[in-house]
């Protein structure tokens, strides 16, 4: 059965992958809201699909489609509006019917979980969340490798990732700390997944340096010591940035080991989207212990300097 999906910040910046999972999964977009009227792309999937850029409008119009024939009814909003709105636009979702596939972070405060639980179990839906790392070919190998090796060892583990964003940045809501959750939330809550999900829970962590364009820190987890390193920084890339073509840099070294997945990611959202249809999504209590460990890590003191530091944060990035 073709699901009929609406979507909040269509304008943004992640919201084209959205786009098109929707489409690769066969479903259909009929409804799209926005302050900003920059939205030809969506003449890319249909024409005849309803544009707000007032949030009540938007509202008016869920509302009146819940009401309507079964097959105009809203079966999923993709959330991938300002991180700040998240939780708001997740709740509306769920009262007008639909359920819920938002963008990362869920939240940015973990104690908005709670709430978004509660209205789970009122209206009957299901939000689900986007973290795509879990579905990244390479990372799931490493996973099973590691959970075959059973060895108790605790991993030696350096994570890199800087993706160079320009003077824009700091200027929109992702350069506000209280809408966005600074860089270690924004860029760095699926890391910090990924991490969980590969080494178990945090027992420990030390922030070493933070501000609008770099976080840096150590993590002690049950199966591992990670060093890791977040910037949007061009200069931080360890080669020269390419506009358009190569601007990105992801890495983790695992005991040594290099596994660079950099590349693998134009359709991981399509894979996401896949799961969620099939009822294999990702839930609240999958986002959990990332939310927390991101608003900790983002409440931590700043610690002095030792072994642990990340060796590109000394260098300053490429030589």
């Amino acid at each position: 059965m073709v699901k009929n999906f609406a979507i909040t910040g269509v304008a943004g910046y992640i919201a084209p992958r959205h786009l098109k999972a929707i489409k690769e999964t066969g479903n259909r977009i009929v409804a799209a809201l926005d302050p900003n009227d920059s939205v030809g792309l969506l003449d890319q999937y249909a024409t005849d699909i309803s544009f707000f850029t007032e949030f009540e409008r938007f509202d008016r119009h869920l509302e009146k489609l819940r009401r309507g024939p079964e097959s105009e009814h809203v079966h999923y909003v993709s959330i991938c509006s300002p991180n700040y709105l998240h939780d708001a636009h997740c709740r509306h979702a769920l009262r007008v019917g639909a359920d819920v596939i938002c963008e990362k972070p869920l939240v940015i405060n973990p104690w908005n979980l709670e709430a978004l639980q509660e209205i789970e179990a009122e209206t009957g839906g299901r939000i689900n969340t986007v973290l795509q790392l879990r579905v990244h070919p390479r990372l799931i190998e490493l996973r099973e490798r590691l959970l075959a090796a059973n060895s108790g060892q605790q991993h030696e583990v350096r994570l890199t990732y800087i993706t160079a964003r320009g003077l824009w940045y700091l200027y929109s809501w992702k350069g506000d700390e209280e809408k966005s959750g600074g860089v270690t939330t924004n860029i760095g809550v699926h890391f910090f997944d990924l991490l969980l999900w590969l080494f178990g829970s945090p027992v420990e962590y030390r922030v070493y340096h933070v501000d609008k364009k770099r976080s840096v820190g150590f993590l002690e987890l049950e199966r591992a010591r990670v060093q890791w390193f977040l910037s949007i920084d061009h200069r931080d890339l360890p080669f020269e940035p390419d506009p358009g073509v190569r601007t990105t840099y992801r890495s983790i070294t695992v005991d040594g080991e290099e596994i660079e997945f950099t590349g693998g990611f134009t359709d991981l959202h399509t894979r996401v989207y896949e799961e969620i249809l099939a009822g294999r999504g990702f839930g609240i209590e999958d986002a959990r212990p990332s939310i927390e460990l991101t608003y900790n890590v983002r409440q931590a003191p700043i610690s002095p300097y030792d072994d642990m530091v990340h060796e590109m944060y000394k260098t300053g990035g490429r030589s």
